[in-house]
């Protein structure tokens, strides 16, 4: 029989106690048991510092709308400069080397830290704008622009730079880390179980989300491209207000070509941007291409793998554990724009198990005529294996729709058209100030309040019942 609003009235005191104890046992357990998503590994992925902006602007070139203290890109193997590239907003942060080579006949710079058109949102003055476990190279006759900020090289710089030169062998130590624990956390988001579907239609790519979950999640197994790896559009329905969308490309090599995107947050693509999040967990190859401004930040997690980014420009944080090419013969002027991550991913752990110490206790007896002599010994042993083992939590709440596994339909040869997509609003959708840390995850302050309350209100109760029953 359920416990109601009138018989919780009626009820004697001496068995109101009970209940409400029952509840707050409860409310005790929830608290317990609630999942806590975490962020990227080693503090990436939201502004950092004292001056970000509350909301980060589309790509334009009017004045700061902050300052960014944080790793735009950060590069574990080698970052090379080819073709016409132009820019990288934001730090940069390269494990090996740096090597500047565009193609001769165009622009001869290309300027890290502050750019000319982006969000606007450099790194501290006089921060660090550049930094390498290798050498920094320049091509004769080219310079790589710094201009109000730091290169600093762990490797010898050969070339013109404009900005503060530190050579330091040093310059890497502080990341000396974070690829492993990239590596880790890219393989673990690829465990997690998908909420939507995802399918290519050719003319573009639309993912279905199911309406409710706060973690979207989508597998794909085919490249975002049309037939003949032409363009296509990026799509996404069924994305609640404030989701964070985490899209898995499995495979040992994977393409995105679209048109998708623009510089002036009008497209429905550009609202996803800073929850949005592409992780290639076992790629050795991937492409992003196309004339589309694409959105979302980028996570390779194969440390010997070469990404490359030909578009005229992308709108989030790019990091890889292998190496990275910017620009490529099809576009001029290719552009890495600073945009936060402050999504909620799947929480990571490594699982530990402990076996408990054992002893064992050896007696000798000796026996004379005249003498006893007992004699124990002690042999303890304490057995200790830890297992990375990366588990997915929180587990959706929401049951996740029934889907066969994702399916690519044949692609139509019918010229690219641009769906619209009606988005919930989101309210400012930009990045949060942070002093520190963006704090990540479920809120579960009500759930304590009312733990705490139920708990308080319990042992009254009981207080109460004590009472009447010395009377």
């Amino acid at each position: 029989m359920g416990i109601t609003a009138h018989s919780i009235g009626c009820m004697p005191r001496t068995h109101l106690a009970g209940p409400l104890a029952a509840f707050a046992l409860v409310a005790a357990v929830a608290l317990q048991g609630v999942g806590v998503a975490a962020p990227l590994p080693g503090g990436l992925g939201p502004c950092l510092g004292p001056l970000c902006p509350d909301v980060f602007p589309p790509v334009g070139n009017g004045d700061f709308a902050g300052r960014d203290d944080a790793v735009n890109i950060f590069v574990g193997g080698d970052f090379l400069v080819r073709h016409a590239a132009a820019e990288a907003e934001g730090r940069v942060v390269v494990g090996g080397t740096f090597d500047q080579a565009k193609d001769p006949g165009g622009s001869k710079v290309y300027n890290v830290g502050i750019v000319g058109a982006g969000s606007r949102v450099p790194p501290p003055d006089g921060s660090d704008f550049l930094v390498t476990g290798g050498a920094v190279a320049v091509a004769d006759g080219q310079e790589l622009l710094a201009e109000g900020g730091v290169v600093r090289h762990a490797g010898p710089l050969t070339g013109a730079i404009t900005g503060t030169d530190a050579p330091d062998p040093d310059a890497f130590a502080p990341y000396a880390g974070l690829s492993a624990q990239l590596t880790a956390a890219s393989r673990c988001y690829a465990t997690a179980v998908a909420t939507g579907t995802a399918v290519n239609e050719g003319y573009r790519t639309l993912f279905t989300g199911d309406g409710t979950s706060a973690l979207q999640v989508f597998t794909v197994d085919f490249d975002l491209a049309a037939a003949g790896g032409g363009q296509q559009g990026i799509e996404f329905a069924g994305i609640p207000a404030g989701a964070t969308v985490l899209v898995n490309l499995v495979g040992a090599a994977r393409r995105i070509v679209t048109y998708s995107g623009d510089l002036a947050d009008s497209s429905p693509f550009n609202a996803l941007r800073e929850r949005l999040l592409w992780n290639f967990p076992e790629a050795t190859s991937v492409t992003i291409g196309g004339l589309g401004q694409f959105q979302g930040s980028v996570l390779v997690g194969e440390p010997g793998s070469t990404a490359v980014v030909t578009v005229p420009g992308t709108a989030g944080r790019f990091f890889t554990t292998g190496s990275l090419t910017h620009g490529g013969p099809a576009n001029t002027g290719q552009e890495f724009h600073a945009y936060p991550f402050n999504g909620d991913l799947p929480s990571c752990v490594d699982t530990t198990t402990t076996t408990a110490p054992t002893t064992t206790t050896t007696t000798t007896t000796t026996t004379t005529t005249t003498t006893t002599t007992t004699t124990t010994t002690t042999t303890t042993t304490a057995t200790t294996t830890t297992t990375a083992v990366p588990t997915t939590s929180p587990t959706p709440t929401t049951a996740a729709p029934t889907t066969a596994a994702p399916t690519t339909t044949a692609p139509t040869t019918s010229a690219p058209t641009t769906a619209v997509t009606t988005w919930p609003d989101e309210g400012t959708g930009g990045s949060r100030h942070h002093d520190d840390l963006a704090a990540t995850g479920v809120d579960v302050r009500p759930l304590a309040a009312l733990g705490g309350l139920a708990v308080v209100g319990g042992l009254a109760l009981l207080t109460l019942v004590r009472r009447r029953s010395s009377r």
